[in-house]
């Protein structure tokens, strides 16, 4: 069985559908047509919600560079203004799951 913690991490297919549809079907850095909604802004090892503010649409190649390169944190900021620009009101601490808040 899984815990709260990762329940609230994972994606849900209603958010990757929510996401794909937001994200026009394209990458949110490149603009490939060969993207996936399952790229979390706020890691999941970091407790990263799996939440519509909280995933993109990235292609495998932007998803490599995000996770493993040293562009990384240029492209978090990438994808944190497109976030902001998206959800306004929406804070990097509603981003995050927390113990019983959930």
């Amino acid at each position: 069985m899984k815990s709260k913690r990762t329940k609230a991490c994972d994606i849900s297919p209603k958010v990757k559908k929510a996401v794909w549809e937001r994200d026009l079907h394209c990458c949110t850095i490149c603009g490939s047509t060969k993207a996936s909604p399952v790229a979390h802004y706020i890691p999941r090892s970091q407790n990263g919600l799996g939440i519509e503010q909280n995933i993109v649409t990235l292609c495998d190649k932007c998803h490599y560079r995000l996770d493993q390169t040293t562009e990384r944190k240029k492209l978090l900021e990438i994808v944190k203004e497109y976030l902001e620009a998206k959800y306004p009101d929406f804070t990097d601490e509603q981003r995050v799951y927390r113990k019983g808040e959930q």
